[in-house]
């Protein structure tokens, strides 16, 4: 198969690999490389596509996948990448009368207007014949240098470690980040996740038109706009309805989720957003979701919590007639509750997803554990889950990590990472007393 440069994005790079296996599932398209070139420290990974078309597919509607170009050649210097270049002489005859333009690019160092024109002259030998347009041309190629995440900006002898050369296909779509950037959305709260992270979830998630994604811990709705931005109808859930409401006291807004519906122009995507526990869900036993994508709220900034009493006894109060209304009824009612352990979170989670996703249906979730004692063990289980990926974000003493569906192994024989996580964070992360 022909062979291709991805050009991620250098953020998240432990996410960039899932993102591109999700995007090849949801496009279709089958993608083949050696997992053993891929280096979080470079943003280039050279992949074998089948055709032009099904490349430009593959990153259409990518977050870390900056640009995908066609492989022409590549060397440790530019005697080597030439070389291989003239090697298939054919290639360039495609192109001699079209109207072209030179993309030069270096990661790890800034090239200067000279230094990119030098390049740019140092590939006459092709013999284009066609005018150079800057801004529509016909095609438009890439030289790309890569110096190293390690090299210095402005160290003006430093050599490349490796040198790329092909025809762009397609770019991704890094411009959505700024669109749904927090600092632009009418409303949000203090949990509210931020634009590329959530981006590339609704990519794990597979959300497409047609597809019904639900967030059963919906906070302020960040993965309703970026799963509904890809076609996916959507729905919320939350124990807390203010948040939904936008009467919780945050920074911006009153209307609540509402605002960015209409903000986004959403509003048609989203089927609605309703309050209850999730432990104590309404919704009808049977396989109806195609994906679930959630930030289950672990206690850093927000408690996790369900209803019910620290005594164990029904709350009488609920019922109480005031001025003939049930109190449970009152538009200010909040009802009681306590907290919710994050290994209890995730257990139900999972056992929630398990009933209401369809066959081949993804659950997407934040997981944060403390960094020193994190297992690979500690992933949570469930017989009906395989894991797809597994994707760290770190934080210092504690990271917090995206999981697509799980498989079945050996329960871990130490208490996971994850374990009274709220208390290990406000404690400093000190180890846990053993019983």
């Amino acid at each position: 198969m022909p062979k291709y440069i991805v050009q991620f994005a250098h953020f998240h790079e432990d996410f960039r690999l899932a993102e591109l296996e999700s995007l090849a599932t949801l496009e279709g398209v089958e993608i083949s490389y050696d997992p053993s070139t891929y280096d979080t420290m470079s943003p280039f990974l050279v992949i074998e596509v089948a055709s032009d078309e099904l490349a430009a597919k593959l990153v259409r509607r990518a977050i870390l996948l900056r640009r995908i170009v066609e492989y022409w050649g590549s060397g440790t210097t530019y005697d080597e990448l030439f070389a291989e270049v003239k090697q298939t002489p054919e290639r360039w005859a495609d192109y001699n009368q079209s109207s072209f333009k030179f993309t030069v690019g270096g990661f790890g160092k800034s090239l200067t207007t000279k230094e990119q024109i030098s390049v740019i002259e140092s590939f006459s030998f092709l013999g284009f014949e066609g005018k150079i347009e800057m801004r529509n041309p016909d095609v438009e190629f890439a030289v790309l240098e890569d110096y190293g995440e390690s090299a210095t900006q402005t160290n003006a002898a430093a050599v490349p470690k490796k040198i790329w050369f092909g025809r762009i296909i397609a770019s991704g779509s890094r411009d959505l980040v700024s669109k749904y950037d927090l600092k632009k959305r009418k409303y949000l709260g203090n949990t509210s996740m931020d634009a590329e992270l959530s981006l590339v979830m609704a990519n794990q998630a597979l959300a497409r038109p047609g597809a019904l994604v639900y967030d059963p811990f919906v906070g302020t709705g960040s993965f309703l706009l970026t799963c509904s931005h890809f076609g996916a109808l959507s729905m919320g859930s939350d124990i807390d309805g203010r948040q939904i409401r936008g009467t919780a006291g945050f920074r911006r807004g009153v209307d609540g989720i509402s605002a960015n519906l209409k903000q986004y122009n959403l509003a048609d995507k989203v089927v609605d957003t309703l309050v209850f526990d999730i432990c104590r869900n309404p919704w009808r036993k049977g396989a109806k979701f195609d994906a679930i994508v959630t930030d289950p709220p672990y206690g850093v900034r927000a408690g996790a919590k369900r209803l019910g009493r620290k005594d164990g006894t029904v709350a009488e109060n609920s019922f109480r007639i005031i001025d003939g209304v049930e109190n449970y009824k009152r538009e200010n009612y909040y009802p009681p509750t306590v907290p919710y352990e994050m290994a209890e979170v995730i257990t139900d989670l999972l056992n929630f997803a398990a009933e209401n996703l369809v066959v081949g249906g993804r659950l997407v979730y934040w997981l944060p554990t403390v960094a020193d004692e994190y297992d690979p063990k500690d992933i949570p289980q469930h017989e009906v889950f395989r894991l797809v990926a597994n994707s760290e974000q770190p934080f210092g003493g504690w990271s917090r990590r995206t999981h697509e569906s799980t498989e079945s192994t050996p329960a871990p024989e130490h208490a996971p990472a994850h374990m009274r996580f709220r208390d290990r964070y406000f404690s400093k992360f000190e180890p846990m007393a053993s019983k």
